[in-house]
């Protein structure tokens, strides 16, 4: 990717590429995606499967199972998605062979392609693609004549070795080492470390594009744009919200199988419409905020973010779940009702957030919390230390937030999963004290003091650790 590639000695301006193309007469390697074609042909080819939505549930499949763990790490990764819309959605290939005129007269690098063609001899193009994807690409661009070195689709040596080896195998160490390279990405630094004339050239339009991303799934938005990087969702919405929701909630329910599946279900429908407030915080901070916070994701790879596909899927989702919860009965209406008037609420709420001061927001963001920690509830019924698991829940999400804004401009570190080890230790012990310690010493309440001291268990330590005595330490000398 051009934009994550990290800088090095090699870069070079477009300008000076361009002149020394015109100067080189030896043996010239050209790198295709992003350089030659300003996009990437992998992401655009698994871009092109019909229907969308399968094609990304099989690529979201692939992220969760990780099978190119065994086959070479993460440079085979693209071989196995590739493979995997290859194999069950074979009918891509033949509307990749159509598309990619279109793709070719809007993503062709023209001056570089001008450059490439006003000299001889030809140029090599070299890629880490694959073979089937790039050559009825390059027939489209101008290149059908031009010799290419790409991935075999199912050799996963190919793309183990990388692009240095792939043209060695093919040209020999020689050649490589006699030749002028154009490339724009980072992982193509030993290639240009072995070549004569190394020249890493980011191209002012190259744009890398995740494939799908005209797609709608839930939870992406989160994921790839307001919190890059983090495994947010697996992190603090599945271990921690869905955690608790579970704990709270399971000793009470009659079928504890039905009732874990409804809530998942549940979770989905409520984060669908959730996720919408994310989108719109980000949209009113880019249209009315002198200096929005905003991800480098979000100018760099937009996310399908559509207004009325988040409450479809919020419905069904919304409708098995409570299905699920009421087996082997029928739900009442109401049902419904409540969850639909959940949703509503939890949406408005968070569009006036939004829109209101940040100082006000901090009011307003213990609502939000609640919502998002107890929404359930209005379906199932909870313990009273589910209850109490809950509230120190809350609490450990709205302290964080005040100092954020009342304490300065960066996220403050205050182990919020200590946070809520303790509101929860003192509440339970508040409420052992003014009803009797039935209430809270019962294997329910052993489970959420678990798992909550698990979740603190390294802020714990690192809080023991670094904890002193102050009349231990040696006393200074009067002044």
């Amino acid at each position: 990717m051009s934009d994550a590639a990290p800088a090095s000695r090699f870069d070079c301006t477009p300008e000076a590429a361009l002149a020394a193309v015109a100067a080189h007469e030896g043996l010239l390697l050209v790198d295709l995606d992003e350089t030659l074609y300003l996009r990437n042909s992998t992401e655009d080819f698994i871009d092109s499967a019909v229907p969308g939505l399968l094609a990304l549930l099989l690529m979201k499949l692939l992220d969760l199972l990780k099978p190119w763990r065994w086959t070479g790490g993460a440079p085979t990764r693209d071989a196995w998605r590739v493979r995997l819309i290859c194999v069950l959605m074979p009918w891509t290939m033949m509307l990749w062979r159509r598309r990619v005129a279109r793709r070719a007269t809007g993503y062709t690098n023209q001056p570089l392609a001008s450059a490439l063609r006003a000299r001889a001899p030809a140029p090599l193009i070299a890629t880490v693609g694959f073979l089937p994807i790039v050559t009825p690409l390059l027939a489209a661009m101008g290149f059908a004549e031009a010799r290419v070195v790409a991935s075999r689709l199912f050799v996963f040596e190919d793309r183990r070795g990388g692009k240095l080896r792939l043209l060695s195998a093919a040209l020999g160490d020689a050649a490589v080492r006699e030749a002028m390279v154009i490339s724009d990405s980072g992982d193509d630094l030993p290639l240009l470390a072995a070549c004569a004339r190394p020249l890493r050239v980011v191209w002012p339009d190259a744009r890398y594009r995740t494939a799908l991303s005209r797609c709608y799934w839930p939870t992406e938005y989160l994921a790839r744009i307001k919190r890059p990087g983090e495994r947010y969702f697996f992190r603090g919405v599945l271990q921690d919200d869905f955690g608790y929701w579970l704990l709270a909630s399971v000793t009470l329910a009659a079928y504890p199988l039905f009732h874990v599946a409804g809530l998942l279900l549940l979770l989905i429908s409520f984060w669908a419409i959730y996720e919408l407030g994310y989108v719109d915080n980000d949209q009113v901070a880019k249209r009315f905020e002198r200096e929005p916070k905003l991800s480098a994701e979000f100018f760099r790879n937009p996310v399908a973010t559509p207004a009325w596909q988040p409450w479809i899927w919020a419905a069904g989702f919304g409708a098995a779940a409570i299905f699920v919860l009421r087996l082997p009965g029928r739900p009442p209406a109401a049902d419904f009702l409540r969850w639909l008037a959940v949703l509503v609420a939890a949406h408005w709420w968070f569009r006036l957030y939004n829109r209101v001061d940040k100082n006000t927001r901090v009011w307003m963001f213990p609502v939000l919390q609640l919502a998002r920690s107890s929404a359930f509830v209005v379906l199932v019924p909870i313990s009273l230390v589910g209850t109490i698991a809950l509230s120190a829940h809350l609490f450990s999400r709205w302290v964080p937030y005040y100092v954020y804004r009342f304490g300065g401009q960066d996220w403050p570190e205050t182990q919020p999963h200590l946070i809520r080890l303790v509101f929860f230790v003192l509440i339970a012990g508040l409420f052992a004290i003014a009803v009797g310690p039935a209430a809270v010493l019962n294997y329910p309440a052993l489970a959420l003091l678990l798992w909550t001291a698990f979740r603190a268990r390294r802020e714990f330590a690192g809080a023991i650790g670094s904890a002193s005595r102050l009349d231990h330490e040696v006393p200074r000398e009067p002044r």
